[in-house]
């Protein structure tokens, strides 16, 4: 018996001790806090990253999109990554934006890697923009990183950032990096006077990443409800590809650069006839009618002269050059 007993009271003590795990984990779950969808003072209040905010780390309550082509900003390298309220999708609009619920956080980090053959050497991150949709209205919101890449902090004033650089050939490259002011926000977000997202066109972000079309992850996620399948979107070129022809690619990269100023609404609507979106024809853009002009105000960087207006310190000498051998075609 003394024997017996003493096996039944260990085995209750370990029942007892596996219970109580059992029940604290129970209790003190690891819970992801929500994304506030609130402009708050520092980047990290907001609840977009975990863990050690430079590192970037998306959380579980957002999603990363890419798209095909992209905006020039200086070389500086995105992460563009969306949150959406529990419970609720993108909804199918069409090929271009799709519907954003209220409370829609949008969020751009712009970085660069210290040295682009050694990505281990780390990045220098400068500015995350936000977008908010609020009682069916977006605004805007810019964090500056701090020195010590441990936050960011809201401001509405934009600065001018030196940065230097490393590319893959070696080469030291300075740049004066120009972070928006919440006016240039506006210039650039702004059509009809409402403030639009540019870049989450479902066109835009409808190809593969990573070997997966990324409307359909979007889809099987059900983060994009209304639409079936991907085959239902049409794509916007990517200006990067060689096998596609030099008019396609130019129009492609105008679209993205240029067309969120120069289509009806537009900032520029009032002071130029052009409408650059990728889906306007030749002819009722109007591109034929300015070719000479075009060509002039890409072909320098002059701030406040020379297109793009603003957002950016320097000539794309990549994508000019594409811009203006189609150019050339067209005389």
């Amino acid at each position: 018996m003394p024997i017996q007993f003493k096996n039944l009271f260990s085995l209750l003590v370990v029942l007892v001790f596996l219970f109580s795990c059992e029940e604290d984990d129970a209790i003190t779950p690891v819970v992801t806090p929500d994304v506030v969808a609130e402009f708050k003072t520092n980047l990290s209040e907001l609840n977009l990253f975990e863990g050690n905010l430079n590192e970037l780390v998306i959380s579980e309550k957002a999603f990363e999109y890419n798209i095909n082509t992209t905006l020039f900003s200086d070389y500086a390298h995105k992460q563009r990554i969306i949150a959406l309220p529990e419970g609720t999708s993108l909804q199918y609009n069409g090929d271009g934006l799709p519907i954003f619920p209220d409370n829609t956080v949008i969020a751009k980090t712009f970085y660069y890697n210290v040295d682009e053959r050694d990505l281990t050497l780390g990045k220098t991150i400068i500015e995350t923009r936000i977008l908010i949709k609020i009682n069916n209205n977006w605004e805007t919101g810019n964090y500056v990183w701090n020195e010590t890449q441990t936050d960011a902090i809201l401001d509405s004033e934009g600065s001018t950032v030196p940065i230097t650089w490393i590319d893959t050939d070696g080469n030291a490259n300075p740049t004066s990096y120009k972070i928006p002011s919440s006016t240039d926000c506006y210039t650039c977000h702004s059509n009809s006077d409402r403030i639009l997202p540019i870049g989450p066109k479902l066109r835009s972000m409808n190809f593969n990443v990573n070997g997966v079309n990324q409307l359909e992850q979007f889809i099987n996620n059900q983060q994009l409800t209304g639409v079936m399948s991907s085959s239902s979107v049409r794509s916007l070129p990517n200006w990067e590809d060689p096998s596609l022809s030099l008019e396609t690619r130019a129009r492609a990269y105008i679209d993205i650069n240029c067309a969120h100023c120069h289509i009806p609404g537009g900032t520029c609507a009032d002071e130029s006839t052009l409408n650059l979106a990728f889906e306007t024809t030749l002819e009722d853009s109007k591109i034929l009618e300015q070719v000479a002009l075009i060509d002039y105000r890409i072909s320098f960087f002059l701030e406040g002269i020379s297109m793009p207006y603003i957002g950016t310190s320097m000539r794309h000498t990549e994508g000019l050059d594409l811009v203006q051998s189609y150019l050339n075609t067209l005389n």
